[in-house]
């Protein structure tokens, strides 16, 4: 995949990212979210801007390890402190990742969505190592 469709789909990653780090700006609305936190809002921001970063800087074909590293750590453990929401919302009898269910009596829901975003960067990041591999390579014809 090289070429036009690999620069269009980097570009949709980095808007897509971009626009979920934008997104997390108000996830400290205590009268949606259980037990808001200033620092739990930021470190999601820059987890998408960094997976948003990731996907800017594989346009330019460049592909830098070190923030492949971070970007998965934060990745490992996202889903390891939002799993047990997931099970909760999964096992407790209407599942739902709406926002008109979540509220502080259902933190399982923003649990479940953060699950989610955390599967998302990581599959995008995986897809953008992929690409790394690539470039490394000679194309063959």
């Amino acid at each position: 995949m090289r070429g036009k469709m690999q620069l269009g789909f980097n570009l949709l990653g980095f808007v897509v990212f971009a626009y979920f780090a934008w997104l997390q700006r108000e996830d400290d609305n205590p009268a949606i979210y259980a037990n808001p936190s200033l620092v739990d809002v930021w470190a999601w921001i820059v987890f998408y801007g960094l997976i948003a970063l990731l996907f800017l800087l594989g346009v330019f074909r460049r592909f830098p390890w070190p923030l492949f590293a971070v970007a998965v750590a934060f990745c490992v453990f996202e889903l390891a402190a939002t799993g047990p929401g997931l099970i909760q919302n999964l096992t407790g009898g209407e599942f739902t990742m709406t926002k008109k269910s979540m509220n502080p009596g259902h933190a399982e829901v923003e649990q479940s969505r953060e699950f989610f975003g955390a599967v998302i960067a990581l599959l995008g990041s995986g897809f953008l190592w992929w690409q790394r591999s690539l470039v490394s390579k000679p194309a063959s014809r």
